[in-house]
């Protein structure tokens, strides 16, 4: 049963910066893709970021190109989200899902995910 636990959400004011964790349990994740997702009141969850847990390789949603950056730390099974110059608009949960299909932007390339984190960014 995978376990997905996301951490590090808060209010923070915009131009700032936070780093969301998400720690992984359950699977050998070598195989596997991780990523963020965030939905906004009134909205539809979007994709934020992703990262191939072998190798490394990532993409982003344009919207978060140059500000966020994800990353993973293999030995202890855990993704980070490093989110800077953020804005009002960044405002939602954050959710932090897996999944076996490469550079899929949907929801349902992810098959397991986390309760989520919530970002607030005050202007």
């Amino acid at each position: 049963q995978v376990q997905l636990v996301e951490s590090g959400g808060g209010l923070v004011q915009a131009g700032g910066s936070l780093r969301l964790s998400c720690a992984a349990s359950g699977r050998t994740f070598s195989r596997y893709n991780m990523g963020w997702f965030r939905q906004a009141p009134g909205k539809e969850r979007e994709f934020v970021a992703a990262i191939r847990w072998s190798g490394g390789s990532t993409y982003y949603a344009d919207s978060v190109k140059g500000r966020f950056t994800i990353s993973r730390d293999v030995a202890k099974n855990m993704v980070h989200l490093q989110m800077n110059s953020l804005t009002p608009e960044d405002t939602a949960v954050y959710y932090c899902a897996v999944g076996v299909s490469w550079m899929v932007m949907t929801p349902t390339g992810y098959d397991s995910w986390g309760q989520g984190t919530q970002v607030t960014v005050s202007s």
